[in-house]
C-alpha cells in the first residue's frame, strides 16, 4: 500500500515523527470516541506499532496519509483484518485540521480500488458506530450499503456498510 497515491495525497508507512499527532488525536475524547476511544501516550504508541505490525503480517494496514505538497499528516486510511476481526474493513480517521477537504473520500476511494483490484477481494466493509454521522456519510458516498448492525467484539453495536467492486 505504500505505493498508493492520489492527486493530492500519498500513502506511507508510519514513522516516529507521526507519534505526537497520534497521541494528541487519541487524547481527545471527542475525536477518538468512534475509533477505539481515549488512549494514554503509551497506548497510542502501541496502536501505531500495531498498524506497523499489521502491515508486516498482511501487506496492508491503516496507513499514514500525507498531503503531497506539504508532507503534513492527514490521518489514516486503510484496511484492517486482524485474526479476530469479522472480515476485511476499510477504515479511516483524519486529523481535525484535515477534515472538510475531501481527503477522506479521496483516500478511501483509492484504498477501495486497491482492495478490489490488487488484493482481489470480493467484498469489503466499514464498521461504523450508529452515532458517527460523518463516517456514515462517507461510507454512503463511497457506495457502501447498510447491511445490518452487529456487536463488534468489545466495541458494541456497529453498522456494517458493505462495498462491492
Amino acid at each position: 500500500m505504500e505505493h498508493l497515491s492520489t492527486e493530492r495525497l500519498r500513502f506511507r508507512g508510519w514513522t516516529g515523527s507521526d507519534f505526537p499527532a497520534i497521541a494528541e488525536y487519541f487524547s481527545d475524547e471527542k475525536l477518538s470516541r468512534y475509533v477505539g476511544g481515549l488512549k494514554t501516550p503509551e497506548e497510542a504508541w502501541r496502536l501505531m506499532a500495531t498498524y506497523i505490525g499489521h502491515y508486516q503480517l498482511k501487506g496492508y494496514s491503516y496507513m499514514a496519509v500525507v498531503e503531497k505538497e506539504s508532507e503534513l499528516l492527514v490521518g489514516t486510511v486503510g484496511l484492517w483484518n486482524s485474526e479476530p476481526w469479522p472480515e476485511m474493513e476499510l477504515g479511516y480517521w483524519l486529523l481535525p485540521s484535515m477534515q472538510g477537504k475531501g481527503y477522506g473520500l479521496e483516500a478511501a476511494t483509492k484504498v477501495k480500488e486497491f482492495a478490489f483490484q490488487e488484493l482481489g477481494v470480493e467484498t469489503l466493509v466499514s464498521y461504523i458506530d450508529p452515532k458517527n454521522q460523518p463516517s456514515i456519510r462517507l461510507a454512503e458516498r463511497l457506495g457502501g450499503k447498510l447491511e445490518r448492525t452487529i456487536k463488534l467484539l468489545e466495541y458494541g453495536d456497529h453498522m456494517v456498510y458493505r462495498y462491492y467492486p
